[in-house]
């Protein structure tokens, strides 16, 4: 389309000066004659210019735009509670005697789960009006327990040392982790993450550009979730 609109303007430009050149040939007036064929020059090299790189360059800035835009930290955020008994029982004189510590205990935590859309690697290919998700970071899980102990049972022989609250914490944790694996968190979180990505999908898709990850065309918001989750 745009090499019919050239040749159109051309033959227009053609069409309106030569009847006048020759008509101003005919008078005789020379720097007449010249004034307009220096215009005619200038009018056509500015009709039938080249136009593609100024586009070109538009559309990659606008895309950087977006992208960077889309680069932020991404937080999904959740709540846990549970509550456990902790024991331990340390025996002495083969078993005759023994000293119980025990406690009720309480846990709130809040678990965030993240992708830091900054560290997100990409690629553009102008030539070929590309863009390559080369990377996309992983989730970060941050666990973030309160502890509270209720009804503490303890004696001088066996005390609560920092060494149980070591255990508890690292029990804490590992029981959180496996319920945010059975939880729907990070599932929500990674839609958050498709819905950051899809704003680069837009914009592509608007400008005739493709995207691409995973060595897939990425065509549709949804193509993009099912090749994330591969």
């Amino acid at each position: 389309m745009a090499t019919r609109r050239s040749s159109s303007n051309e033959s227009a430009i053609k069409n309106m000066l030569i009847p006048l050149v020759q008509a101003i040939g005919r008078s005789g007036k020379l720097l007449y004659l010249i004034v307009f064929i220096v215009l005619g020059v200038i009018a056509y090299k500015y009709f039938t210019s080249e136009k593609s790189n100024t586009t070109t360059e538009y559309n990659t800035e606008l895309i950087q735009q977006q992208i960077k835009s889309v680069g932020k930290l991404v937080v999904t955020e959740g709540h846990y509670s549970q509550v456990m008994t902790y024991k331990d029982q340390q025996k002495y004189m083969m078993n005759l005697i023994s000293f119980e510590k025990k406690a009720l205990i309480i846990i709130n935590a809040d678990v965030t789960v993240a992708y830091d859309l900054r560290q997100m690697k990409y690629d553009i290919d102008e030539k070929n009006k590309t863009i390559t998700i080369v990377s996309i970071p992983k989730e970060e899980i941050k666990i973030s327990p309160d502890i509270q102990f209720y009804d503490v049972e303890q004696s001088t022989m066996n005390p609560f040392t920092g060494e149980d609250y070591n255990k508890i914490n690292k029990k804490v944790k590992a029981d959180l982790a496996k319920k945010i694996e059975k939880s729907t968190l990070k599932s929500n979180a990674q839609n958050r993450l498709v819905s950051e990505l899809a704003k680069v999908l837009i914009l592509t898709n608007s400008m005739g550009w493709k995207l691409e990850y995973n060595n897939q065309v990425i065509g549709s918001e949804k193509q993009m979730e099912e090749t994330i989750k591969l």
